[in-house]
């Protein structure tokens, strides 16, 4: 990896979550690099209130979550910014307490959040096509009559007779809207990649005839979001993520320089796309942590 000059003048991080703190799974997932363990060990004796934050990182290692306690301590600001469309902010935040993150759900953007402010703002009716851990946040949004679809992670309600549901549905509308909760491609869960939201929008575009609204990255409005929730301008920010488009290239739209990890879905290709271009690799948020703070 080249230098450290990406690392100056930082006052904020964005984080993705899914393939940079953890892996997910149907069995919840996992810490990226088994570093739940030296968050315990952190935490159980108070090291990470050292003042002096280069020895705070000696003394904890390199396991990627072993930093969360610093990254706080060290005065940066952090806001995850996260697609995540499988469960309420309020129980994603609970499992990543679980595995040794203290986060709070203030400090979680997501999509599902977004699109019910924007469905109250045009007065649409949405037809849900997510998740079924994610349905109780739409609980205060009308859903009788709907003028719209709403796409999200829906995992193993991808059945064709949904699918062909929410397309009946859109090609019988006088002017369709279909608000897609992100456009992923895949990503990785701890047996393998997994398709994510973005190869259904596609295929309901292709037949509808319609472009997808999207609400999560890479749109610029969800990252401008993220960073008034954070409270910092773009220039000086970084967002750390394993997606080289949505995370790295979103990102670098709104202005703020952008890392790729070489965990969760990052693949050697992503070094080569033709039009994406990381400020830097790390190999995993927790050298991402050590450079940054090494330049406060």
């Amino acid at each position: 990896m080249a230098g450290g000059g990406w690392a100056r003048a930082v006052r904020g991080l964005l984080l993705d979550v899914s393939g940079v703190l953890y892996d997910s799974g149907a069995d919840g997932g996992v810490p990226i690099g088994g570093s739940a363990e030296a968050v315990r060990r952190a935490l159980a004796t108070q090291k990470w209130r050292i003042s002096v934050l280069g020895l705070m990182i000696a003394q904890l290692g390199s396991d990627s979550e072993a930093k969360w306690p610093w990254i706080k301590a060290s005065g940066l600001k952090l806001q995850l910014c996260t697609n995540e469309t499988q469960a309420t902010r309020e129980n994603f935040v609970r499992k990543l307490r679980a595995m040794g993150f203290d986060i709070s759900v203030p400090e979680v953007t997501a999509p599902a959040p977004a699109a019910c402010r924007l469905l109250k703002e045009r007065g649409l009716r949405p037809h849900l096509l997510v998740h079924d851990d994610l349905v109780p946040e739409f609980a205060e949004i009308d859903k009788t009559n709907p003028n719209c679809v709403v796409l999200g992670d829906a995992a193993e309600n991808f059945t064709y007779a949904n699918l062909n549901e929410a397309f009946r549905l859109l090609i019988g509308m006088e002017k369709p809207v279909l608000i897609s909760l992100g456009k992923g491609r895949y990503y990785k869960e701890t047996d393998g990649l997994k398709l994510d939201v973005g190869a259904y929008m596609k295929a309901l575009e292709y037949a509808c005839d319609v472009q997808a609204e999207v609400v999560g990255k890479p749109a610029k409005r969800f990252f401008e979001s993220a960073l008034a929730e954070l409270g910092v301008p773009p220039e000086q920010a970084i967002m750390i993520g394993d997606d080289i488009v949505n995370d790295v290239g979103g990102a670098q739209q709104c202005g703020m320089r952008a890392l790729q990890v070489r965990t969760g879905k990052y693949r050697p290709s992503d070094e080569n796309h033709p039009e994406v271009k990381p400020d830097a690799y790390v190999n995993n948020l927790a050298e991402a942590v050590d450079i940054i703070l090494q330049h406060l």
